[in-house]
């Protein structure tokens, strides 16, 4: 794996460094913050190690400022703070894990391929837009045109799976598994009643239509 090493003691430096290329490793290695900082910037890392004491830009901050930079690369920080509050905000400032010093490297070691293996996290999806038709997915939301469309929450929920799958044509049955949960036809026009609601307060209102049905097959929402 490729590791970038922070670390403004020499002896842990080079103690770190020895032992992760006698495993085969690739290691860069930076002795203050701001150096570090460009580092994970530029480079392409399979995990990161930052000392929490550093020169330039301390661990937390530096951690804060990957963060901040979009980088998602996992981070162990080294410490020789070994308080509750201490691995607290280590973890808060954006890293994966924590480990205090005096350690062994045996430890450092099963972590850093601990953190390697970890699958990365999704990034949680807050809204939807197609055209000029855009839902916050948090607030529950649905605004066209900057104006506020008020919904229940089936419709909402509606709304979101055409946003969803926004060019594809979804059918009936789809619709009623997806959104309803029903699968079984239920035998009623649902489906029909909440697209037409939908329409007359997502389309009728506005100079475009997005939602589109298509003759035999089913419906499809885009611009």
């Amino acid at each position: 794996m490729r590791v970038l090493v922070v670390e403004d003691h020499l002896e842990t430096a080079d103690y770190i460094l020895s032992s992760l290329k006698a495993q085969g490793h690739v290691v860069e290695h930076c002795d203050n913050g701001r150096a570090g900082f460009l580092c994970a910037l530029d480079n392409t890392y399979d995990v990161m190690v930052f000392d929490r004491m550093l020169p330039g830009l301390d661990g937390l901050t530096l951690i804060k400022s990957v963060r901040g930079a979009g980088v998602d690369t996992p981070i162990l920080i080294l410490s020789a703070m070994d308080g509750i509050n201490d691995r607290v905000a280590g973890l808060e400032a954006g890293s994966d894990d924590y480990l205090v010093k005096p350690f062994s490297f045996q430890e450092l070691s099963a972590r850093l391929s601990a953190l390697v293996r970890r699958p990365p996290l999704k990034t949680e999806e807050v809204s939807l837009q197609v055209a000029d038709l855009e839902m916050n997915l948090l607030r529950r939301t649905v605004m066209r045109a900057g104006v506020v469309v008020d919904l229940q929450p089936r419709e909402f929920s509606l709304l979101e799976y055409l946003m969803r799958n926004s060019g594809r044509v979804l059918t009936r049955t789809m619709l009623l598994e997806s959104v309803w949960d029903f699968h079984f036809d239920p035998k009623t026009n649902v489906v029909e009643t909440h697209i037409s609601r939908l329409r007359n307060k997502v389309d009728k209102p506005f100079a475009t239509e997005l939602i589109h049905t298509v003759r035999g097959a089913g419906y499809s929402l885009h611009g």
